[in-house]
Order: C-alpha cells, then sequence, then structure tokens
C-alpha cells in the first residue's frame, strides 16, 4: 500500500513540473540555412562556396521565454572515420534568430557535412531538428570555381567579318566543363543581358539576340556552379552587316502609262484596271511620284508570294496617302487560300478610322490616318518571340501582340484584300515605296523609313540690307524692312579701341557681322508671301534679344497669317516670363488656341539672346518650342490639324484685331525656314550661322 501511494505522489509531481517548465519546441528544418541557403540534404544539400559556412536557426520555446541553442556536425575523414562537432549558444528570446559562424580550419571541402539543432532552456531540451518528420541539413564546401563557358553560335561565328546582319536572330550557346554549373550570366554591348540556367547541372543553354545595331559586337559570359561560385570570363566578339534589303520592293514611280510596276526586288507586279502612275509623292523621301488606285477595282500584284512562309519573320510596308478614310481599305495584303495572311491597312469599322495590322489571329490598331495626308506604315511580325508590331510614320503605336500566322502563302497584293472568292478593301488615294523583308525591321530602321528629310526653305542672315530689304543666302525672296527696322553693322575687323574711341562703342552683333534691330513701336520685316507651308510640317529657327528687362506687353518675334488671325505666333509673354509658341485651332476671330511655353527672364538687351526654333511635325501630330536647343516640360503638345496660310512671314510683330500689334523691341538674327519637321537633334544646329545637317 505505502509502495502504491509513493509511486502515485512520483507521477504527481513530475506531471506537475512538466506543466510548469515543457520543454522548448522542436527546430523547423524550414527555419535552418547553410550560408544563405535552405535546408536540405541528398540531392537537395547546400553548395556553399565560403570555408567556414554561417549557419542560421531560429528556436522557439513553448512559452516565450529564452533559450540557446546546442548544434552538432558531423562527417567522415579521409580515412573514413566519423567526426562530430558540438557549438552552444548563449540565450536568446524565443523567435530571435541565431547566427553563428563555424570556428574549425579543418573543415573539408568536397565533403558532405550533416547538422541539426536542438533548443536548450536551461531546464529542458528540444528534440533535435532531425528527429520525427524532421532531417538533417547537408552541406559541400566547394573550393573551385568552375571552367570557362564555351560560347559558339551558327549565325555569328566568333571573329567573322562580317555576318548576317541588322534585324536577324543570332542564337548564342554557352557551356562549361564542369559538370556543376547551375547558370550563366551574359551580357552583350548595350544589352540585352541577364542569367540564364540549365535544365540540368552542367547542360548548355542558348539565348537569342537580335541586332539592333552594325558594327563589332561582343558576348560576356561566366559559368556559376551551385556554389555561387564563378568561373572566369569568356568574351566572344562577332561583327554584324547591316541589314540586308527586301525581298520585294515596288517603288511605284512608274511612268504614267505604264501597266506594271517594276521590281527593285522580286517580281514586277501587274497593274489591274483603276492604277494610274505618275502620282503625288511625299515630300522628303526618295520617291519621285507614286501609283494612284481609284478605289473599285485599282490593285496590283506579282501574282507570288512575297513572303514564302508566313510562320517565319517578316516585315511589309509602304507610303500611303487615303483619299477618303470614311472605309476600310487594303495597303498591302497577301493571300492565304480563300482569306488573307496578312494585311496592312485603314480601318474604319469603329467609326474612327485607324491605321491597322492584322497577323495570325491578331489586329493592331494606332494612329488616325487623315484624307489627303500621307503616312508611312510598317508591321512587323517576329516568329522568335510569336509577336507582331504595328509602326505608323517611324513609331510605333498600341501595344506588340501574340499572333499565329498559318502556313498558306498565295500571292501578294497592293491595293486589295482577300475575303472568300473574292477581294474586297479596295484602296482609294496614292501608294508607294512598298517593301516587303524577311527578316524584323529594328526601331531605328523603322524611324528612317518612315522619316521624311526637311529641306531648307530660306535663310536670312540679317548681315546687310540694300534699298530696304536684308537678302535671303540662297538668293530666294528677301524680308522687307519697314519703318523702325534697321540692320545693325558691329565692329569691323579693322577697328582698333585705341586709335578709334568711337568704334570701341559698337555693340557687336548677336551673331556674324549683323541683325536686324527692331524699335518696339512700327519696326518689324515681312516677306512678300508665305514662306513655310503650315498645313504640313514645318520648322522654323530664330535668334532674339529683347531690349527691355521688363517689357510692359507682350512682343511677337515670328509670325505666319492665315485669312483672319496667323496661324502661328512666336512671343515673349511678361506676365509669365516666357517665350510662347501660340497656334489657333481654327483660322477666325476668337478661335481657341494652342500654347506651348518656355521660362526665360527678358534679355534687357544684354547677352546672346535666346536661339528659339519651332517644330510642327503633321505625322505625328505634335508641336514644340526649343529654347537654347533644349525641350522643356510643357514645351510640347499635341496638334491634330495645322491651318493653312495666306499671308508673309512677319519678323517682330502679329496681327491683332483688325490690325498690327505686339511689335518687338530688340535685336533678330539667323531667321531659318524648313519644309519638315526637323529631329530634335538637329536643333542644335539653329542659330549659329551656319546650315544644319539635314541627314
Amino acid at each position: 500500500m505505502g509502495c502504491s501511494v509513493a509511486a502515485m505522489m512520483a507521477t504527481t509531481s513530475t506531471g506537475a513540473y512538466a506543466a510548469e517548465n515543457p520543454p522548448p519546441k522542436q527546430p523547423l528544418v524550414r527555419d535552418l540555412k547553410t550560408s544563405g541557403k535552405s535546408c536540405g540534404a541528398g540531392d537537395g544539400k547546400a553548395y556553399v562556396a565560403d570555408p567556414s559556412p554561417r549557419i542560421d536557426a531560429v528556436l522557439y520555446d513553448t512559452g516565450s521565454g529564452s533559450l540557446g541553442g546546442e548544434f552538432e556536425f558531423w562527417w567522415k575523414d579521409a580515412e573514413g572515420a566519423e567526426q562530430r562537432r558540438t557549438l552552444t549558444t548563449t540565450s536568446k528570446w524565443s523567435g530571435i534568430p541565431f547566427t553563428l559562424r563555424l570556428p574549425w580550419e579543418d573543415l573539408p571541402a568536397n565533403t558532405v557535412v550533416s547538422w541539426h539543432v536542438r533548443a536548450d532552456d536551461g531546464t529542458s531540451k528540444s528534440p533535435w531538428s532531425s528527429a520525427g518528420d524532421g532531417s538533417a541539413c547537408e552541406f559541400v564546401i566547394d573550393d573551385v570555381n568552375p571552367d570557362e563557358a564555351v560560347v559558339s553560335s551558327p549565325e555569328y561565328p566568333e571573329d567573322v567579318l562580317w555576318t548576317d546582319g541588322v534585324g536577324v536572330y543570332g542564337h548564342f550557346t554557352m557551356d562549361s566543363p564542369s559538370d556543376d554549373v547551375v547558370a550563366y550570366t551574359y551580357d552583350f554591348i548595350g544589352g540585352p543581358y541577364g542569367t540564364v540556367r540549365p535544365d540540368a547541372p552542367g547542360g548548355a543553354v542558348t539565348v537569342p539576340f537580335l541586332p539592333l545595331t552594325a558594327g563589332p559586337d561582343r558576348l560576356t559570359v561566366r559559368a556559376i556552379d551551385r556554389a555561387g561560385r564563378s568561373s572566369g570570363k569568356t568574351t566572344y566578339r562577332f561583327y554584324v552587316k547591316s541589314g540586308r534589303g527586301p525581298v520585294a520592293h515596288w517603288k511605284l514611280d512608274d511612268p504614267a502609262g505604264a501597266t506594271t510596276a517594276a521590281a527593285e526586288n522580286g517580281t514586277a507586279a501587274e497593274a489591274g484596271t483603276g492604277v494610274t502612275f505618275g502620282g503625288p509623292a511625299p515630300g522628303g523621301t526618295a520617291l519621285a511620284s507614286t501609283a494612284t488606285l481609284d478605289g473599285n477595282g485599282g490593285y496590283l500584284t506579282p501574282g507570288d508570294p512575297a513572303v514564302a512562309d508566313p510562320r517565319k519573320t517578316f516585315a511589309v510596308s509602304g507610303w500611303a496617302r487615303p483619299a477618303r478614310t470614311d472605309r476600310t481599305m487594303t495597303v498591302a495584303a497577301q493571300d492565304a487560300g480563300d482569306t488573307t495572311g496578312f494585311a496592312l491597312g485603314v480601318d474604319a469599322r469603329g467609326g474612327e478610322p485607324v491605321w491597322t495590322f492584322t497577323v495570325g489571329g491578331a489586329r493592331l490598331t494606332g494612329g488616325a490616318p487623315e484624307a489627303g495626308e500621307w503616312a508611312h506604315l510598317l508591321g512587323v511580325y517576329d516568329a522568335e518571340t510569336g509577336e507582331a508590331q504595328l509602326y505608323v510614320n517611324g513609331r510605333a503605336v498600341g501595344s506588340k501582340k501574340e499572333a499565329a500566322p498559318g502556313a498558306a502563302a498565295g500571292a501578294f497584293q497592293i491595293g486589295r484584300a482577300r475575303n472568300g472568292q473574292g477581294y474586297h478593301g479596295h484602296w482609294k488615294g496614292e501608294l508607294g515605296g512598298i517593301r516587303v523583308h524577311d527578316r524584323v525591321v529594328v526601331p531605328n530602321e523603322a524611324a528612317e523609313l518612315g522619316h521624311r528629310k526637311p529641306s531648307a526653305l530660306a535663310h536670312w542672315s540679317l548681315e546687310n540690307a540694300t534699298d530696304g530689304a536684308s537678302p535671303e543666302q540662297g538668293d530666294g525672296a528677301p524680308l522687307k524692312l519697314g519703318t523702325g527696322a534697321s540692320i545693325h553693322r558691329g565692329p569691323t575687323g579693322s577697328c582698333i579701341p585705341d586709335l578709334d574711341p568711337d568704334c570701341a562703342d559698337v555693340p557687336y552683333a548677336l551673331v556674324g557681322d549683323g541683325h536686324l534691330a527692331l524699335d518696339g513701336e512700327h519696326g518689324y520685316a515681312a516677306t512678300e508671301r508665305p514662306v513655310v507651308d503650315t498645313s504640313d510640317s514645318f520648322s522654323i529657327g530664330v535668334v532674339v534679344r529683347l531690349a527691355d528687362a521688363e517689357p510692359t506687353g507682350p512682343m511677337t518675334v515670328l509670325s505666319q497669317g492665315g485669312e483672319h488671325t496667323d496661324v502661328f505666333r512666336v512671343r515673349y509673354e511678361p506676365s509669365t516670363y516666357a517665350w510662347q509658341l501660340i497656334m489657333p485651332n481654327a483660322d477666325e476671330p476668337g478661335a481657341t488656341e494652342t500654347v506651348v511655353a518656355q521660362l526665360a527672364m527678358a534679355d534687357g538687351g544684354e547677352g546672346q539672346g535666346h536661339r528659339i526654333a519651332v517644330v510642327y511635325d503633321d505625322a505625328t501630330d505634335r508641336i514644340k518650342l526649343f529654347l537654347d536647343g533644349e525641350l522643356a516640360d510643357g514645351a510640347t503638345a499635341d496638334f491634330a490639324d495645322g491651318l493653312p496660310s495666306t499671308g508673309p512671314l512677319q519678323v517682330g510683330r502679329a496681327q491683332v484685331g483688325d490690325g498690327w500689334g505686339e511689335y518687338l523691341h530688340g535685336d533678330v538674327d539667323e531667321v531659318h525656314a524648313f519644309a519638315g519637321a526637323l529631329k530634335d537633334d538637329q536643333i542644335n544646329g539653329l542659330g549659329w550661322g551656319t546650315e544644319p545637317c539635314l541627314c
């Protein structure tokens, strides 16, 4: 009886102790790491480069007390004998991570080292992390870098002058003799760069690369092994040719009366009824004339496919000027049996017409076709990415879309598209420069294809005047000087202030030997007729210096008039300390205006003034105001339709009500005018007394 009572008392006492101080929780494998890598064993073990790996663990008490960790490590040495080491830590609060660095210098490389941990609260210990459903952690110290990668490319062999070209993908294979390589880092000049991983350690990886520019290029590769060790650098040099020409090209600039369009590349295209040659061409391009299609039976076809396999990369492009935009019309297409494989043109089905490129179930749209206005269209299908892109006037519009073209390849069509047993979407208007490429036309090439080269219209250097007129540099129409306008001449090269004190007081000209001085009351200069066609793209530049530090009202430096108002005006607005470009939205009194501006303090007659340039790009429907070659925020805006001019170019005044006003008090020099939109990087060539490059 006594023994039974003693046993019961012992059991009760032990249970009470356990309830008051239960052992810590078993550490979880997910909370354990070796040198930042998750705990794993077997094929999942960690490979580390550090000869003294860092061990991380999180330990939890059953309550919220403090506890330490007991870590045990074991491995087999070179003789096969097991080695065991133990590390204990000081106490931390439950849930606070433990980090320790292994201190032993004899940790072997290329050997599996195992470890586990248990928590100790000073009274009791948790189970080992490897107990039950847990597992030991394993790691291997790798002290050898992988071998350098070997790189190859069938399209762009190393150090061969010159191969394939811009717009043609290369495929670059990276491999390493080391069987533990799990990744390769790579870097092409200018990009792309990144990291790729083989399907299995030691495997090879191939990456595609699309050359965007011609010239020498270089691929740099490093192999990375399981421990994160890097090989030495492999440098693979290759040389990219310029992009090859189109596989088919019809300028459509054949002589009037022709019945066939000659092919620059490919097969000549037979013209159906309703096609006439000798039509107008887009200015600033290599085209001398184009073909006009009547919108009924007009079309051209070579009778054969231009794209041999639409599932492969191709691009189709051309210049188009629709005579109407209220119906769907085709610039170019290719048959695919009784349907159309791809088509480029105008889509008017949504009410608002848009340019469109359809291919392989994808429909890409963008831009706003305008009757009587030229546009350059380019559709690209990239088989490598499986995506299509539409460009309008050299700029990508909308987003790329996935496409899946079929294999059928019928006859190429210009000006119509196949639909069932017949054709539809007949083009009405002009077409020219139809091209088909069997490669990607890259963005820089797209911009060049859609670029209309500006042409110089006039340049007044304002160095001198004869009989009240300052000559145009190219023997064009002069600027006639009104009352209050004069040519100021700077000091000549023979001026020696010590011998002639009067010449020392002569101010220098803004640019060169002279400039136009305006009195701010009646002074102006003007041509006899309009200089720039403001209904189309134009650019104009001027150098101007204000005589007043605090002008009392707006002053105009350049304007050109319509019937009822100036269709553009460049002026200084002192209330906002800004130069402004003002373009009305209609040629009528009180019309709403689009205004862009650049901030600048008035000159007060000091300094070299400002170089101001205006660009209207009819292709992109944008206006820009440059100040000293820079384009600031707020200096560009959408402007859909430029208004035609009937009045001459005015320097120093603007139309105000029924008369003239906003007379400029100051100096003006270097007035340049161009047909077409100058590129942003051409603006800096204005205002220095030389002709800017119009390349």
